[in-house]
């Protein structure tokens, strides 16, 4: 039978929708996650081929480190084997190493300070403005960890303008929320986070939230030894997967990175990375031993 030319490409259109459709009816779809976090381990391994959002491994060093352990510190972390492919390894010395560091360390770990000061600089004495951070050749600094917010008095409002200060001053940032025990306990948690999220996402603009690194850290399980289990943590995940989706856009939420940090250590990384909405770790005391953290990062294949 003889077709005209019009009556060939509106054959072949026909034959290529129903190929299509026959591809999409093989193709598992992800399950709705609400708040159970609960999905597959392929589901990581799909959404990291198609290049959503690369596994981030943050070291939070606090006010750790002598002149000699610092220096071994860099030498361990220079020295391991690194054979994920797709990670981004960020480390965050106290600020009097924070030079020192940057220019020993290996070239693919970058280096973050730990706070900054959300001014000009200029008379303020004791403080770090983050043009400075930046005219030293760092690109990241870690925000609203529940110590400072603890111990420094620094509420939600001024981590989100700390955070937009930070943006505006070419720095990304690792943003870090969390609860309490007692909030934890008094299954306040979801609102805690609310809290914790609506000042930040009053602050940035869309775009902005491409500099930012969102670090969940359950405050009771911050050097406690206490860890949420894989379950607790990717439920708590999904919750600000969703927040973002509802209260920023879904492109944010599809981008943004969201960390887990609570006593992550190299025996139990591997379990919780497997978690669809767990992005990676901000690590605490593992970080402070070179071959430690070198298999948490490792945790990313």
């Amino acid at each position: 039978m003889a077709y005209s030319r019009s009556g060939r490409a509106l054959l072949l259109a026909a034959v290529a929708l129903l190929g299509a459709r026959f591809f999409l009816t093989l193709t598992p779809t992800a399950p709705e996650l609400g708040f159970t976090g609960v999905a597959s381990t392929s589901q990581r391994l799909s959404r990291t081929c198609m290049g959503a959002r690369k596994f981030f491994v943050g070291g939070n060093w606090k006010a750790n480190g002598s002149p000699e352990s610092v220096k071994q510190l860099v030498a361990d972390l220079n020295a391991g084997q690194v054979t994920a492919k797709d990670v981004e390894v960020v480390v965050s010395p106290s600020f009097i190493y924070l030079n020192e560091v940057k220019a020993a360390l290996r070239p693919d770990y970058a280096v973050a300070a730990q706070n900054l000061w959300d001014k000009a600089p200029g008379a303020w004495t004791g403080e770090t403005p983050a043009a400075m951070l930046k005219d030293n050749g760092l690109d990241w600094v870690v925000l609203g960890h529940s110590e400072r917010r603890e111990n420094c008095g620094e509420t939600s409002q001024v981590v989100a303008d700390k955070t937009k200060f930070a943006i505006d001053n070419g720095l990304s940032t690792i943003t870090c929320i969390g609860e309490k025990l007692e909030e934890r306990e008094s299954d306040t948690t979801f609102d805690v986070l609310d809290e914790q999220m609506k000042p930040i996402a009053a602050a940035l603009s869309e775009a902005e939230w491409d500099k930012v690194v969102i670090a969940y850290e359950p405050v009771w399980a911050i050097g406690t030894g206490k860890v949420a289990s894989p379950e607790q943590a990717e439920e708590v995940h999904a919750f600000l997967r969703k927040w973002l989706a509802d209260n920023v856009s879904q492109k944010v939420s599809d981008s943004v990175r969201i960390l887990y940090g609570g006593s992550v250590n190299d025996g139990n990384c591997v379990e919780l990375g497997q978690k669809p909405n767990i992005d990676g770790f901000l690590v605490g005391g593992a970080s402070l031993n070179g071959a430690s953290f070198t298999t948490i990062v490792n945790a990313a294949s």
